[in-house]
């Protein structure tokens, strides 16, 4: 065998090589690995939400078991508060609890039953991940209460004949060291304490000051969340350790929401894929038609939310559920079936007006599925073709669907024309970043049907990339960016994108993968130091840095950033706007007017509300 030739020395490899990493170390070194990732705070799953949620589940845990049906949260700047009114954590082993890893009341016996944390890891990290953190424990007129700064405790405190209810307190900085800078998004925390109450029926969440509670449950989190008006009233079943929400509306592809003893778990799991498979089984067996399951689940919108013994999640973050089993000797496959075959299969009886509506949405899913069949053959055989050579794709080598360390941050970005996408391409980590092309401008698909997904060879190429058209589970990038100019023509291209999303694969939005990417506007730089302006402010203030004399440039498009400059906005300090749906969006509206066909109305709109730098220097002359 020929001899192994290695251009680079072999580094030295010996004992001195291995190192052991206290608990604390590892935490403050990897903390990837317990709550995902870091962030700022712009993203609902960046890490200070996965830390008060890590606080407040416990919290939960303490009402499922039937102690304290009031939680109290407080979030002044960065300090946060949890005050729950449960048993409180037993006095001689509070320090241990909030400090030892592998310490906690839920490794066995009767204390805890069907509760989220397991693994007595998550109000550690919080507390290693914190420059500031306290914990208070009140029982029967004794307390202590204990501090710690970065994992390391600083005191220990008992008193006697307190006059508090009893109940844990927790209060937490979220250290900056290990975070850089970050700030608390409301409306985030917000719909989090609204996901406790949903699931939790009788629990009242305090969110500095105002209470949230929920009368219906689930069906009071699909009405929330619905921005149109379902084709029937939402069918809403409960049973043992089980409730479920089952309506349709009349978008393309399945929205769920799937809970796990109260977690969140928006990447799904066992439990929403039995979902899936028993609802298309048992409407299949209702109206005795062969139906195929995709007609059946086509513009679902529906809620599961199960208890389990002893679930087992994918990560720490809980955020996909991998148990097999419900419980010992019953699977989740056969609980979730069961349930739904005797439930919503009298539900259907009962409601025949539901029935019949729901058959009609199916019938005309399998039409406008069987129209577009023959389109449909002919365009994945040309994205099958292009696929090995697709001009406009520049993969990447790490997938989201890979087990990769690295699969959370692949991302792909849809540019503008081939100048935008060389820049691009050339500063792009090859690892986890894709380029997709557009050939100037997208189609408006606003009123179209499907067929033009596999008729537009853009539309057909893009969906290919994305791997999206039978599952979002075989989505191929964990963020889809849209990287277009700052200008007219490229906010243009954004609402077309956009619009090609919403209408045909909402799903992408829903579960939090489209993003904008901004650029800077501006650089300004001396001789000493260079500011990249997303701004006019950000570039007033960069030139009060460098000085009057400083070097201003205008960024046209991102075909005029140079590949060495575009890595600074592609790496770890890209900004991205996340495109969010909320209930309030009216969606429907939005479109029509913006898309559709009313193009006087949309003329007289802009010249209404067009504003030029005159209008805006003698608003200042006045306020003067």
């Amino acid at each position: 065998m020929a001899e192994l030739n290695l251009s680079n020395p072999v580094a030295e490899y010996g004992k001195d090589a291995i190192v052991t990493l206290s608990p604390r170390e590892h935490i403050r070194l990897r903390p990837g690995m317990y709550i995902g990732k870091l962030g700022d705070g712009t993203q609902a799953d960046d890490g200070i939400y996965v830390l008060l949620k890590e606080v407040v589940d416990n919290s939960i845990d303490e009402f499922i078991m039937g102690a304290g049906k009031r939680i109290e949260i407080n979030v002044d700047g960065d300090r946060v508060s949890v005050r729950d009114y449960g048993r409180g954590i037993p006095l001689e082993a509070l320090s241990d609890a909030v400090s030892k890893m592998n310490t906690g009341g839920k490794y066995g016996g009767d204390a805890f039953k069907k509760t989220v944390g397991l693994n007595g890891v998550g109000v550690k990290a919080v507390n290693m991940l914190s420059s500031h953190f306290l914990a208070r424990s009140v029982r029967q007129g004794e307390a202590r209460t204990v501090t710690f700064s970065q994992g390391l405790e600083l005191t220990d405190r008992s008193e006697s004949g307190v006059s508090e209810q009893n109940g844990t307190y927790v209060e937490f900085v979220v250290d900056r060291e290990v975070f850089g800078e970050y700030s608390y998004n409301m409306e985030y925390v917000e719909q989090l304490v609204k996901n406790y109450t949903y699931l939790n029926l009788g629990l009242t969440v305090v969110l500095n000051g105002k209470p949230y509670t929920s009368k219906n449950g689930l069906l009071d989190l699909v009405n929330d969340n619905m921005s149109n008006e379902p084709l029937y009233a939402p069918i809403h079943i409960s049973g043992d350790d089980i409730e479920i929400v089952i309506t349709h509306g009349n978008g393309y592809g399945e929205a769920y929401y799937s809970f796990v003893n109260g977690q969140y778990t928006p990447q799904g799991g066992t439990h929403q894929a039995a979902f899936r498979e028993a609802v298309a089984k048992t409407i299949k067996e209702f109206y005795r038609k062969d139906y195929e399951p995709a007609d059946i689940r086509t513009s679902i919108i529906a809620a599961i939310s199960v208890r389990v013994d002893d679930p087992i999640f994918e990560s720490q973050t809980k955020t996909k559920l991998g148990s097999k089993d419900k419980e010992e000797g019953v699977t989740m496959r056969q609980f979730v079936g069961d349930f739904l075959a005797t439930n919503l299969d009298n539900y259907l009886h009962k409601h025949p007006e539901t029935a019949q509506i729901l058959q009609k949405k199916i019938v005309d899913n399998e039409k406008e599925r069987k129209a577009i069949s023959g389109v449909q053959k002919k365009a994945r055989e040309v994205a099958k073709k292009v696929s090995l050579n697709n001009k406009k794709l520049r993969d990447c080598k790490i997938h989201y669907t890979d087990k990769s360390e690295l699969a959370e941050q692949t991302m792909i970005f849809i540019t503008e024309g081939n100048s935008a996408s060389g820049s691009i391409t050339s500063s792009r980590d090859p690892r986890t970043q894709a380029v997709f092309s557009l050939r100037g401008k997208p189609l408006n698909c606003y009123g179209l049907t499907k067929r033009v997904v596999y008729e537009n060879e853009e539309f057909n190429l893009l969906q290919a990339a994305l791997n999206i058209e039978e599952d979002m589970d075989n989505l191929r990038y964990n963020k889809v960016i849209i990287a277009t100019d700052a200008d007219v023509d490229g906010m243009h291209i954004r609402l077309l994108l956009t619009s090609f999303f919403l209408q045909f694969f909402p799903d992408v939005i829903r579960l939090g993968h489209l993003y904008i990417l901004q650029t800077p506007l501006f650089r300004v730089r001396n001789k000493k130091e260079t500011h990249y302006c997303y701004s006019d402010d950000e570039r007033q203030e960069a030139v009060k840095r460098c000085g009057a004399q400083a070097e201003i440039t205008r960024f046209k498009g991102l075909g005029e950033i140079s590949a060495a400059e575009f890595k600074e906005f592609i790496g770890e300090g890209m900004r991205l706007d996340k495109v969010r749906l909320t209930k309030d969006d009216p969606i429907h509206d939005l479109l029509d007017f913006y898309m559709g066909k009313n193009t006087p109305d949309r003329k007289d709109f802009i010249v209404g509300n067009l504003r030029v730098e005159e209008d805006i220097i003698e608003n200042l002359k006045q306020i003067n």
